[in-house]
C-alpha cells in the first residue's frame, strides 16, 4: 500500500461520529526513532486514551470512532450526480469492475475535519486500527479519505499494554492490500445479496424484511430445529431402577443401578427411538411396557443378586484450550448467562482498556511469554504439582480461519488476578475477566486424573428371566486443572460436568448384594432441544458459516428483524421466519445451503490470501462464471439471473402457507403469514360452499406448541369476537375481540345506521367515509382478559371518556380517558396521567383539580411518580431495588439509574430478578442511546462521495464543492458519540 503521501488513492465512505483525541501532556521516554511528531489513529476513544498514556509527547492519538465511510444506506444518501445511474440503488457499479460508491455521511463530517486538522501539524501518520480484515479496511478508508501528505505507517498490536504498544510503534508495516480486498469483497457481496434478495421478500412475504448471506442461513438453522420439534413424535418406554445394599463394610453402602438387559437382550432406552416415535431400524432391543416392567419388579422381589462383572479404568481429562471468540461466547452464555452481544461488548471494553488481548480471534495459541505467565501463576496459586510438566500449546485446524491472532487471554507479561482488578471493573467486566483468567491459567495446568468403575449385577426373576442391572461411577483422585476451572454444560442439551463424581463401593465379582428397593420408571423421549445463543454459535462454527467476529451481530439481527425471539434462553423462530426460509429453500436454495455458505467463506479467504482476484470473483458470482465449486451460484448463472428468473414464479400464497396437520374431520390446518402478521386457517364446507375459518395466533405461542387441541381452542374464539350481550340503552350487540394493538371491546352497529351518514349521493367517497358513524371501542384494562371480561365491564369501558366536571376557573371540561399509554385526564390540550385504571371511574372533580394544581410532570418525572407494576430484588451491580414500570413504549425494568425495556418474550408477571438484572446489564453494555439534533435545511448537499476504483489507484469523481453552507451544516451536526464498536454485515 502507498506510504509516500502522494494522495493518489481513491477516496471512500465514512460512517460513525466525532473524533475523540488524546494528546499526551508529557513524554514517557518516547519510542525508538526520530523526534518527528506523529498522529496515531485508532477506532475508539477508550483505546485512544489508553494508548496515549504509553506513547511519548511527540505522539498525538485520535479516534475515528469506528468506520468513517460506507456504501449509501438509502436512496437519499446517493449523490445527485449518480441518482440517474442504473446501479445507484446498489451503491456498486456492477458494470464497471464492481466499483463501490463510498460516502462520508454528515454525522462523520466533524470526525474527518478534526482528523485532517490534526494531520497538518504532524510528520507521520500511524494507522493503528485492529489487525483483522475489518481493521485493515478501516485503515484503508482513513487513508483514502484523509489523503495524507506525510509518510503513512500501519501499526498493529494484539494487546494494549505499554511493551506491546511501544513495540508496535517501533515496528510498523505496510497496509495489507489483500486483507483490504477481502473485506471490501465481503461488504460488496453482502450488499449485492441483500439488495437483490430482500425486495423479493417485501413483495412475496411482508414489507421491511431483509435477507443476508449469514443471517438467512442462521435463521434457517433455527427454523430447521423447530421443524424437527414439530415433526417429533414422543415414544414411551419403561425400565427398572434399583437401590442395592453392598453390606455394612462397604463405602458407600447403598448405590443405585438401572436394568439394562433381560435374557441377553438390551433394554430399550431413549437413543434407540427415532423422531417418529418408533424404534430405529435394526435396533435389536427389548422394549418394556408398563405391564411387563411391573411384572418383572414383582418377580425380582426377594431375589439374590450377584456382581457379574467389575471393570475399573484410569480416567484422564486434559485442560480446555484457551478461549477464542466463539468459545468465549459459548461459555459466557452458559456460565454467565450473557448474550453473545453482551459478551462481545464487555470483551471489547476489557481489550480497549488493556485488560485482555484482542477478542476477535480464531486462534487458541499462546505466546511464550503468556505460557510462562500462566504457568508461574498456576504454580504460585495451586502448587508445582498442579502445573503441567511441559508447556502446553494448543493448535487447531481452523476452517475458514482469519489471519492468526493469539488466543483471548489476560494482557501483559504478568497476569493480574481477578482480585487485583476487581476495584477497576464493573460487574460484567469482572465476571468476564475472571472467566478468561481462569481458563488461561487452567490451560497450563496438569491433567485431572481418577478412575471410572462399571459394574454389572445379575439376578434371575421368579418367572425365569435373567435380568442385568448396571451402575457406573467416577472418582477424581487428582483434580489438576479442575482446581482452577470447570467448563459449564449446556442446560438445554444436558450432560455431566467434568468435576462431577459418583462413587461406587469396592465390589468384586460374584459378591452378593441385596436390592432394598425396586422401582418401575416410565420415560418419554424428548425432541431435540432448541438452540440457545451458545449452541447456535457452536453450530455456525462447526458448519463453517460466517466469522466468529460476526456471530454476535448476526444473532442480534435475526432477533431485531422479528425472525427469532427468546423463550428463556431458547431461540424460537417466528412464523414469518418459516415463510422466509420456505421461500428461500424453494426458490433460492443455494443461497441458504450450508455447504454453499461455508464454501463462500473459503473463496473470500482465498482473496485475503491473494490467491483469487476480487473483481473476477465478484463478476462470476453476480453475472455468472467459473467461480466457486460445482453447483455454486456463479456456475448456475449468477445471483442476478437466479433472483430475476425466479421472482415471477413465486406463489406468494403458497410460500406464506405453512401446513401443520389435519383436524378430526380431515381438514388441513395451516398458518398463513399475512401482511399484518400470522393467523390460523382451515377450509369449512357449509351448504355445499367452501368457506375459510380463521383464528388469531398469540405472539408468545411457540410453533411446536401449536397442537390440534390448541388450534381447536383458537378456532373456537372467532375473529369476529366473543359476544358479551346487548347494550340496554342502544340495543347494539357488544363483543370482545383481539386486535392488532391488544384486546378490546366494541359495539356492532346495524348496517343501516353505518350507511345513513354517507347515503347522500352528492357526497364524495372520502367525505362519506368521514361522516360514517363509527362504533364505540375501548381497550381492556391490564387486569382484564378476553375470556373473563363481562358485559358490565365492557359497558364501563365504552362509557369512556367520562366527563369528570368543569374547571370553575377556566370553564373547560375535564374528562377521564384511557389511552394507548395508560389512563389520563384531559382538559383542553393539557393532559395528566392517572395512577391507576380504576381512577377512570372514581376520580372526582376536586381530586382532578388538585392534580391540575400541581406542576406538570414530564418524561421520567411522570414515570417515576407512577406506582410500579412489579417490585423485584436488588440489582447485583448497583445494589438498588429493581422495579417494573409502565412506560410510553411498554413495560420496562429500572433500578433508578438504568432503564431497560422488556423484550417480546418477557412478561411482567413472570419476570425474575435474574432476568431483570440481565436486561439492565445488557442496557449498560450498550451504553447511552445516541442523541441527534434536527439539522437546519440547506441548499447545499452535505454528503460527499467518491466512487472507488477497483484498483484503488485514483481518487476519482469526488462530488460536491465545499461551500460555506455545507461546512456550516457539518459543523453543527452533533454526531452521536458512540463507542467505536465494529459493525458487521452478513
Amino acid at each position: 500500500m502507498h506510504t509516500d503521501g502522494s494522495g493518489t488513492q481513491a477516496v471512500g465512505r465514512e460512517q460513525d461520529s466525532v473524533a475523540g483525541s488524546t494528546r499526551t501532556k508529557k513524554s514517557t521516554g518516547g519510542t525508538e526513532g526520530s523526534g518527528g511528531r506523529r498522529l496515531v489513529i485508532v477506532e475508539s476513544p477508550a483505546k485512544a486514551r489508553k494508548i496515549a498514556s504509553y506513547l511519548g509527547g511527540n505522539f498525538v492519538v485520535e479516534s475515528s470512532r469506528g468506520h468513517i465511510r460506507d456504501l449509501p444506506r438509502g436512496a437519499a444518501d446517493v449523490p445527485d450526480e449518480y441518482k440517474g445511474q442504473a446501479w445507484a440503488r446498489l451503491g456498486v457499479d456492477v458494470d464497471n469492475d464492481f466499483e463501490p460508491l463510498y460516502i462520508v455521511t454528515p454525522d462523520k463530517k466533524t470526525t474527518v475535519t478534526e482528523l485532517r486538522r490534526a494531520l497538518r501539524d504532524v510528520d507521520e501518520l500511524y494507522l493503528a486500527t485492529d489487525g483483522d480484515r475489518e481493521g485493515e479496511a478501516i485503515a484503508w478508508h482513513l487513508l483514502e479519505t484523509l489523503k495524507p501528505k506525510v509518510p503513512v505507517r500501519r501499526m498493529v498490536f494484539h494487546e494494549i499494554t505499554e511493551p506491546a504498544i511501544r513495540a508496535a510503534a517501533a515496528n510498523p508495516r505496510d497496509l495489507d492490500q489483500d486483507l483490504v480486498d477481502a473485506q471490501e469483497t465481503r461488504r460488496i457481496l453482502d450488499r449485492l445479496y441483500g439488495y437483490e434478495v430482500s425486495p423479493v421478500l417485501w413483495k412475496k412475504v411482508m414489507p421491511k424484511l431483509s435477507a443476508g448471506r449469514v443471517q438467512s442461513v442462521a435463521t434457517r438453522i433455527v427454523v430447521e430445529r423447530e421443524r424437527e420439534r414439530m415433526r417429533f413424535v414422543p415414544a414411551s418406554y419403561w425400565d427398572l431402577s434399583a437401590l442395592f445394599d453392598a453390606g455394612p463394610d462397604a463405602q458407600p453402602r447403598n448405590f443405585g443401578a438401572r436394568l439394562v438387559a433381560v435374557d441377553g437382550s438390551r433394554v430399550a432406552v431413549g437413543r434407540d427411538f427415532g423422531p417418529d416415535g418408533q424404534l430405529k431400524p435394526g435396533s435389536e432391543v427389548h422394549r418394556l411396557d408398563e405391564a411387563e416392567a411391573n411384572r418383572l419388579a414383582t418377580a425380582l422381589a426377594g431375589v439374590t443378586f450377584r456382581v457379574s462383572n467389575v471393570e475399573e479404568k484410569p480416567y484422564t481429562r486434559r485442560p480446555y484450550a484457551p478461549f477464542m471468540t466463539s468459545t468465549l461466547q459459548q461459555e459466557a452464555g452458559r456460565k454467565l448467562r450473557f448474550s453473545a452481544d453482551r459478551t462481545m461488548r464487555t470483551a471489547q471494553r476489557l481489550y480497549e482498556n488493556g485488560y485482555i488481548t484482542y477478542m476477535r480471534t480464531d486462534s487458541t495459541t499462546l505466546s511464550e511469554t503468556a505460557i510462562a505467565a500462566a504457568r508461574s501463576q498456576a504454580k504460585q496459586l495451586y502448587g508445582a504439582e498442579y502445573v503441567s510438566p511441559q508447556p502446553r500449546q494448543y493448535t487447531r485446524k481452523v476452517k475458514n480461519a482469519q489471519e492468526a491472532h493469539e488466543a483471548i487471554r489476560p494482557a501483559g507479561e504478568v497476569f493480574r488476578t481477578p482480585g487485583e482488578v476487581a476495584g477497576e471493573l464493573d460487574a460484567d467486566g469482572f465476571k468476564l475477566y475472571e472467566l478468561i483468567w481462569q481458563r488461561t491459567i487452567a490451560s497450563q495446568m496438569a491433567d485431572a486424573r481418577g478412575t471410572t468403575l462399571s459394574v454389572r449385577i445379575s439376578g434371575t426373576a421368579a418367572s425365569g428371566e435373567e435380568c442385568v442391572f448396571a451402575a457406573s461411577g467416577r472418582t477424581i483422585t487428582f483434580a489438576g486443572f479442575l482446581k482452577a476451572y470447570v467448563e459449564s454444560v449446556d442446560a438445554e442439551a444436558g450432560g455431566e460436568a467434568d468435576d462431577a463424581e459418583s462413587r461406587l463401593p469396592r465390589l468384586v465379582k460374584d459378591q452378593a448384594v441385596t436390592a432394598n428397593r425396586l422401582a418401575v420408571d416410565g420415560h418419554t423421549t424428548s425432541p431435540p432441544p432448541r438452540y440457545t445463543e451458545a449452541s447456535l454459535v457452536k453450530t455456525l462454527e462447526e458448519l463453517g458459516i460466517g466469522r466468529p467476529s460476526t456471530y454476535a451481530s448476526i444473532i442480534s439481527t435475526v432477533q431485531d428483524r422479528g425472525y427469532v425471539w427468546k423463550k428463556g434462553s431458547a431461540l424460537v423462530p417466528s412464523w414469518v421466519a418459516f415463510a422466509v426460509v420456505g421461500l428461500m429453500e424453494q426458490h433460492f436454495g443455494r443461497l441458504v445451503d450450508y455447504d454453499f455458505t461455508a464454501a463462500l467463506e473459503d473463496e473470500l479467504d482465498s482473496i485475503a490470501a491473494g490467491r483469487q482476484e476480487r473483481t473476477t470473483w465478484l463478476s462470476g458470482f453476480y453475472f455468472g462464471g467459473n467461480v466457486g465449486p460445482e453447483s455454486s451460484v456463479g456456475r448456475a448463472g449468477g445471483l442476478k439471473k437466479l433472483v430475476g428468473s425466479s421472482t415471477e414464479e413465486i406463489d406468494a400464497r403458497e410460500v406464506n402457507s405453512i401446513p401443520l396437520f389435519t383436524d378430526d374431520a380431515g381438514r388441513t390446518v395451516v398458518v398463513r403469514v399475512g401482511r399484518y402478521g400470522p393467523y390460523l386457517e382451515r377450509e369449512l364446507e357449509q351448504d355445499g360452499e367452501r368457506t375459510s375459518q380463521r383464528a388469531n395466533l398469540p405472539d408468545d405461542l411457540p410453533p411446536d406448541e401449536l397442537s390440534p387441541e390448541i388450534a381447536e381452542k383458537l378456532f373456537a374464539t372467532p375473529q369476529e369476537g366473543r359476544v358479551l350481550g346487548t347494550d340496554p340503552e342502544t340495543g347494539h350487540e357488544i363483543v370482545a375481540k383481539e386486535g392488532r394493538f391488544g384486546p378490546y371491546v366494541t359495539e356492532v352497529l346495524p348496517e343501516a345506521e353505518t350507511e345513513r351518514a354517507g347515503a347522500d349521493k352528492g357526497k364524495k367517497a372520502s367525505e362519506a367515509k368521514k361522516a360514517a358513524v363509527k362504533p364505540r371501542t375501548g381497550s381492556l384494562f391490564k387486569s382484564m382478559s378476553l375470556d373473563t371480561v363481562t358485559l358490565e365491564d365492557a359497558l364501563k369501558l365504552l362509557s369512556l371518556p367520562r366527563v369528570v366536571g368543569v374547571d370553575p376557573a377556566t370553564g373547560e371540561e375535564i374528562t377521564a380517558q384511557n389511552g394507548r399509554y395508560g389512563p389520563y385526564l384531559k382538559k383542553g390540550t393539557d393532559s395528566r396521567s392517572l395512577a391507576g385504571e380504576d381512577q377512570l371511574f372514581t376520580i372526582t372533580l376536586d381530586e382532578a383539580l388538585k392534580i391540575y394544581a400541581e406542576p406538570k410532570k414530564r418524561g421520567r418525572a411522570a414515570a417515576a411518580a407512577a406506582p410500579p407494576l412489579k417490585e423485584l430484588g436488588a440489582d447485583p451491580v448497583s445494589g438498588k431495588p429493581m422495579v417494573v414500570k409502565d412506560g410510553r413504549f411498554g413495560p420496562y425494568v429500572t433500578d433508578g439509574e438504568t432503564n431497560a425495556s422488556l423484550r417480546k418474550s418477557d412478561s411482567v408477571e413472570t419476570l425474575t430478578d435474574e432476568r431483570a438484572a440481565e436486561l439492565l446489564a445488557e442496557k449498560r453494555a450498550k451504553g447511552p442511546a445516541k442523541r441527534t439534533t434536527r439539522k437546519k435545511a440547506t441548499t447545499t448537499k452535505t454528503t460527499s462521495a467518491t466512487k472507488s476504483t477497483g484498483t484503488k489507484s485514483t481518487a476519482a469523481k469526488s462530488t460536491g464543492a465545499k461551500t460555506a453552507a455545507a461546512k456550516s451544516t457539518a459543523a453543527k451536526s452533533t454526531g452521536a458519540k458512540s463507542a467505536g464498536t465494529k459493525s458487521s454485515t452478513a
